[in-house]
């Protein structure tokens, strides 16, 4: 295992948790890959003098290292309903503005059918200090709401204020309360692939009314996060949580590139804490058998991931590597060779020993039952929504069992107010008559929410 330091960037580490024997014939290989980042420091990657001066006439402006977040608020004609949507909507954006750390790049964003940029309000980014602030949350007070929802127009704007500058970490922040009803699918979906890679976004849908495969289409294509705040008074906490986590990022871009030998295939490679992402067709060839999958930004944290992986058959007694995991940074400039910031190896032995090539390895169990569990109460809902209660009450049974199985008392809390539980072990429930419709969007915002092994 091996580790990259330096100064104001964390200490990555890989650790690789597999049962590496396979029996005579055998091919599939798994490893869980958990990948940790420590030391990186509280700035939040910014590095306070290099913030550009300001004049005091005007609000502050620039470019280079650092942070930039643009904020993008629903102004939707249904954002009125009830009015108190809007104001706590407002109140909530300052609440953000207010945790921005000093020297961040940032700009707010209008979101209706179109998008504008409110604050600075001239297609460029302020660099946050008391007084652009005080200027921003000035600004706020303006937002009133009508018109339609177009969410990929506000990604594009975001993208290109976030372009004005040269910050390392780009982030972006999201609220809808409605649906996309004012671009086509495919025009959202161009949006969201023209933005991969170019800045991280959290999305977050406020009340009922939205829909949430759009706005989890959002933080999945984006790598960032999503959830419901079906009361809308919680927006400004949920806000503030979500910029101390922006804040806390100190390195943007990190790759988990594996490389393989001659005859290895890669079945998949999966996000699988603190949720479950498919990172399989986000790989970008690096070279001769190697390919990178984006993880985005990070700050002290830890993450898991599930990498499968068919070798060629051998025999018994021979041994080969499957699968090398590296975790790679780019150089910044683009000029130099990107940075190993640390290693792993996924082995494969074949053995006659069945003990040893049938047991299956802890955490490889633990995060396949998780991954089905995200996807069965996705399939149990969308069995539920299209009248085949049969379907739903097997799915959503099966979660159960599964969440209890796993210890995610979470979601096995958000599945009990959609399903009467009669015996959590065997997954036997029964479908509630009656589900709040914040329940079941809560339940399946949140399905992808894992819990981390015991090791």
């Amino acid at each position: 295992m091996a580790n990259f330091s330096k100064s104001n960037v964390p200490q990555f580490s890989v650790e690789v948790y597999q049962n590496a024997f396979l029996p005579e014939g055998g091919r599939e290989v798994n490893a869980i890959v958990t990948v940790t980042s420590t030391g990186g420091g509280t700035t939040g990657g910014i590095p306070l003098a290099d913030s550009a001066p300001s004049s005091p006439a005007s609000p502050a402006y620039g470019a280079g290292p650092g942070a930039a977040v643009v904020l993008m608020v629903d102004c939707s004609g249904s954002m009125d309903y009830p009015p108190t949507k809007m104001r706590n909507a407002r109140d909530a954006t300052a609440a953000a503005i207010d945790t921005l750390r000093e020297g961040t790049r940032f700009a707010v964003v209008a979101g209706t059918h179109v998008a504008k940029d409110v604050y600075p309000g001239n297609g460029l980014l302020a660099v946050a200090d008391a007084r652009t602030k005080a200027q921003a949350k000035n600004a706020l007070r303006g937002l009133s709401a009508g018109g339609g929802t177009a969410i990929g127009t506000w990604l594009r704007l975001a993208d290109r204020l976030l372009g004005t500058a040269d910050p390392g970490i780009r982030h972006g922040i999201l609220l809808t309360d409605g649906r996309n009803e004012h671009e086509a699918p495919e025009d959202l979906r161009a949006a969201l692939d023209s933005c991969a890679g170019r800045f991280t976004c959290d999305a977050r849908g406020v009340g009922t009314d939205w829909e949430v495969k759009e706005v989890t289409a959002v933080a999945a294509a984006l790598l960032g996060t999503a959830d419901i705040v079906a009361d809308p008074s919680g927006l400004a906490a949920d806000f503030t949580r979500m910029m101390e986590n922006a804040m806390g990022k100190e390195v943007a871009d990190v790759a988990l590139r594996l490389w393989t030998p001659v005859g290895v295939e890669i079945r998949f490679v999966k996000q699988v804490a603190p949720t479950v992402a498919d990172l399989t067709g986000r790989r970008t060839e690096a070279g001769p058998r190697a390919g990178d999958y984006p993880t985005g930004s990070w700050g002290d944290e830890s993450r898991d991931y599930h990498v499968c992986v068919l070798v060629p058959e051998a025999g018994i007694g021979q041994e080969m590597l499957a699968a090398r995991v590296s975790l790679i940074l780019p150089d910044p400039s683009g000029a130099g060779a990107p940075q190993t910031l640390s290693q792993g190896l996924v082995r494969a032995v074949w053995t006659d020993d069945m003990v040893a090539s049938t047991s299956i390895n802890p955490q490889v169990a633990h995060y396949t039952g998780q991954a089905e569990l995200a996807q069965v109460i996705q399939q149990g809902l969308d069995a539920r929504k299209s009248g085949d209660f049969d379907g739903a009450t097997a799915k959503l049974g099966r979660a159960v069992q599964l969440a209890s199985a796993s210890g995610n008392q979470d979601t096995a809390k958000l599945l009990s107010k959609v399903v009467d539980v009669v015996d959590a072990a065997t997954g036997t429930v029964r479908l509630k008559a009656k589900v709040a419709e914040a329940d079941e969007m809560t339940l399946e915002t949140r399905s992808t929410k894992t819990v981390r092994v015991k090791k």
